[in-house]
């Protein structure tokens, strides 16, 4: 008669509660894991998996040519974004010389004082 009773009591009585929350902190891990792969497949797409790594260096244009260019410069773990102005830098100094481009491609730089030849 008592096997009688703990199977009864068994049907109606659940000796282990479930915490309804359990549910929510596997929904937490899952969205974890489910960002981390949108971001890995986002870099991904762009063919830039230098952006991943420390010790890769890269730097990228953002809208070249224009009034709201950014050059975005990484070097190893350290990211500086340069915002462009129509500020053209400036001061006081002397000319040194001029350089010429040949037609091959070439640079050719020649200074404007100290060319004479002594003799």
């Amino acid at each position: 008669m008592s096997r009688g009773n703990n199977r009864r009591k068994g049907l109606l009585y659940e000796g282990d509660e479930q915490n309804p929350l359990t549910g929510v902190a596997n929904l937490f891990d899952i969205a974890m894991v489910f960002s981390v792969a949108l971001l890995v497949a986002l870099v991904m797409s762009f063919q830039l998996p230098e952006l991943l790594s420390p010790t890769e260096d890269i730097t990228i244009v953002k809208n070249p040519g224009q009034e709201n260019m950014k050059i975005i410069v990484k070097e190893g773990a350290e990211i500086e974004v340069l915002n462009m102005t129509q500020q053209i830098g400036g001061g006081t100094g002397e000319a040194l010389g001029t350089a010429y481009q040949l037609a091959d491609g070439r640079v050719i730089y020649v200074p404007e004082s100290g060319n004479e030849t002594g003799g």
